[in-house]
């Protein structure tokens, strides 16, 4: 960010004539037809779309029967006759039903297939049905496939616990497994000794290794450990109990040793789901951007500063409890989200604190608090624990509405929790092909930490998908590809994942929803948490655009968009990137957007309603001179734009600062740029120049005091209009 860092056995003798058939057969047919002939494993309806001809009630939706959970089922209505459809996604040869029945079970049913789900072929027909569990060994093709029930053995509906559909030929790989080689699990039962030296190991080879290719997750099972941890680059340390008190460390540590005492460029990093409890009653996590601290119950106090009070640069917390004080000391900006602190020590460009109990009052400018009593609309993020019977899950919190305080300090989280088996667990070395088969099949996906090279775009089509990285996770894609597009759906959760750009430009890098986009997903929005985007840096690297939002009702938690200003690769038209931030849907929610370097609009905001609390930019460090670097009029690119057609937008907290570090002559106009209604409002933005490095003439529009000179003092403006 900143620039201050064994004996074979007898072969049987066939007849000449025999064998010369064998051969000719086996020419014949390509190798793989015959492994196209078997029958599939995985369940081709495992978590697809399914519609039915009516339900019981809203306890027994069609869904209950593929969502791979045996204690969930459809009801249909009390008559006849009654269907349960499943969209396979795409045609499929299907040579399996599975179905598993209640006891209100069918005694004449036939499975039917369709291309299009109005022209139906039997495949296959009973009418003295005993129910039960049922394997149904049958031939068919289509893409939808059906249970249609004429006649009941009960005077109750048709009733399924599971319609499971097995197809040949299938590539798709089942899900579940091992987490791979880069995720290191503890148990309470090793050593504190052994842990400790596992731990340090890692840290040692990740402390400065800023653009490295190494990948960790650190995962704790429900115990206390008597250890400290220091985190380092692409290091994610989480712990695997349902709650965060089920496991407690002595600190979880990130200072800033390796640069000197700056702590501007401690990013990519996290914290998760675990207590701490340091022995001198202060935890230090001195980060800046990409560094998230989440599900913390920090038993002491949390100082945000490094050893030495040397510089740090903005971070994120959010649904924790720090029983003593946040320190922030040197930090300069922050953004603490529905947590719990037992107070707040000072401040010093911008901190802002959304839903938190504990927080300080409003006071921005002086100290530069701004304090919002609730968080408008929130869901935390998916996580990772093991169930009382060891085996992995993934807990998916629920949304909430006007938040405060943590989601489990009362007890458990409210939300569900989905098995691994229902997830692809990718590793690296996967192609797109391999998880986008997966993401077909109906699975959710985790992936492993290392680095993923994508040859085509990872298409997200079902609502509800959950794309969760642990360590760091990074994805590039090849020959200009964009790298992850989301269908206009609901419920997608998308968390933990770096998108670094790859040589040939990219057009955008993930994009949720087509363009015109435009479905309401207000009661199950997507969201889009702890993730990361970078051009350049690691080397070079291009994409005209980082993120765009297409979808209305998006929750954006913790972004951080970069354009790199240092490493390898960089240079004004090197690492080329126009913007960070696209937002075209309506009622998009973002809590920590953190976006810097963009070559023209940092962040463009299209749709209307939108809200935004926390934001923090830096402009381009590198535009050669003023002309290189304008819009038509006037001088220089706003960091943060809304469109003159939105009618409704708010901003709280708010900076933006310059560094022109080529050309310190160069002038930017204003650091917001936003139509001049009563419906767009924004409440403490701040625009700083960094050491006199530039200029930026006003706050927003033309309100506000010139950003200028050595002092690096912010410019302020309370409130607009």
């Amino acid at each position: 960010m900143h620039p201050v860092p064994p004996h074979a056995p007898a072969r049987r003798a066939w007849p000449a004539g025999v064998f010369a058939l064998l051969l000719a057969i086996a020419l014949a047919v390509p190798a793989g037809r015959a492994a196209a002939a078997a029958c599939g494993s995985a369940d081709a309806a495992l978590n697809r779309p399914a519609t039915a001809s009516s339900t019981e009630n809203g306890s027994f939706p069609a869904s209950a029967a593929v969502d791979g959970d045996p204690a969930t089922r459809w009801s249909s209505a009390f008559s006849d006759p009654q269907w349960l459809q499943i969209d396979l996604g795409s045609d499929q040869d299907i040579c399996q039903v599975v179905l598993n029945w209640e006891t209100a079970y069918a005694t004449a049913f036939q499975i039917q297939v369709s291309d299009n789900a109005a022209n139906w072929t039997t495949i296959y027909s009973t009418t003295n049905a005993t129910g039960g569990n049922q394997t149904l060994n049958i031939t068919g093709n289509g893409r939808y496939i059906r249970m249609y029930g004429t006649a009941r053995a009960t005077q109750w509906g048709y009733s399924l616990w599971t319609f499971g559909v097995h197809t040949t030929g299938s590539t798709t790989p089942p899900g579940g497994g091992d987490l791979g080689p880069n995720v290191i699990v503890f148990d309470p039962s090793m050593s504190a000794s052994d842990v400790q030296a596992r731990l340090d190991a890692v840290f040692r080879e990740q402390e400065s290794n800023q653009f490295g290719t190494s990948r960790y997750a650190l995962l704790f099972k429900p115990g206390s450990y008597n250890v400290n941890a220091n985190i380092g680059f692409y290091t994610s340390i989480a712990g695997l109990g349902r709650d965060p008190d089920d496991v407690t460390l002595n600190g979880v540590t990130v200072d800033a040793g390796w640069f000197g005492g700056n702590a501007t460029q401690n990013f990519w990093r996290s914290a998760e789901n675990l207590a701490v409890s340091p022995p001198g009653g202060t935890n230090q996590w001195a980060v800046s951007q990409a560094a998230p601290f989440r599900r913390i119950h920090v038993r002491g106090n949390l100082n945000l500063a490094p050893t030495g009070y040397g510089w740090a640069s903005g971070g994120y917390i959010a649904d924790s409890k720090v029983d003593g004080q946040v320190q922030p000391y040197s930090q300069q900006q922050w953004l603490t989200r529905d947590s719990h602190i037992g107070g707040n020590l000072n401040g010093v460009w911008n901190m802002v604190f959304s839903g938190v109990e504990g927080a300080p009052a409003q006071s921005f400018p002086n100290p530069p608090y701004t304090t919002l009593d609730t968080s408008p609309v929130t869901r935390e993020k998916p996580y990772l624990y093991v169930d009382s019977g060891g085996a992995y899950r993934v807990f998916v919190p629920a949304l909430r509405r006007n938040s405060r305080g943590t989601t489990w300090s009362g007890g458990s989280t409210p939300g569900s929790s989905i098995p691994l088996s229902q997830f692809y667990v990718a590793k690296p070395g996967d192609s797109a092909a391999t998880i986008n088969a997966a993401l077909g099949q109906g699975l959710n996906l985790l992936f492993t930490p290392g680095v993923y090279h994508l040859g085509q775009t990872i298409n997200v089509t079902r609502p509800d998908t959950v794309v969760l990285g642990i360590g760091y996770p990074t994805l590039i894609p090849d020959n200009g590809v964009t790298a992850m597009a989301v269908a206009d759906v609901s419920g997608v959760k998308l968390a933990g994942i770096l998108f670094d750009a790859g040589p040939v430009n990219s057009p955008v890098l993930l994009r949720l929803g087509p363009d015109g986009a435009g479905a309401d997903h207000a009661g199950d929005p997507s969201s889009v948490q702890d993730v990361f985007f970078r051009i350049g840096g690691a080397g070079a690297g291009k994409a005209s655009k980082s993120l765009v939002v297409n979808s209305d009702d998006v929750l954006l938690d913790h972004i951080w968009a970069w354009r790199a200003d240092h490493g390898s690769g960089v240079g004004w038209t090197v690492n080329t990137a126009d913007n960070g931030v696209i937002v075209n849907g309506d009622d998009v929610t973002a809590y920590g957007l953190f976006v810097e370097h963009y070559q023209k609009y940092q962040v463009v905001w299209n749709g209307d309603r939108g809200k935004t609390i926390f934001f923090q930019n830096e402009m381009p460090y590198d535009p050669p001179n003023q002309s290189a670097w304008r819009s038509d009029s006037p001088d220089g690119y706003a960091a943060y734009k809304v469109a003159d057609s939105v009618t409704a937008h708010e901003g709280w907290g708010l900076g933006s600062y310059c560094y022109f570090n080529v050309d310190p002559s160069i002038v930017a106009a204003r650091g917001f740029e936003v139509p001049n209604r009563s419906g767009v409002r924004f409440h403490d933005v701040l625009t700083v120049s960094l050491g006199g490095n530039g200029t930026i003439r006003h706050v927003i529009n033309d309100t506000g005091p010139e950003a200028s000179g050595t002092d690096t003092v912010p410019a302020n403006v309370v409130s607009f209009p």
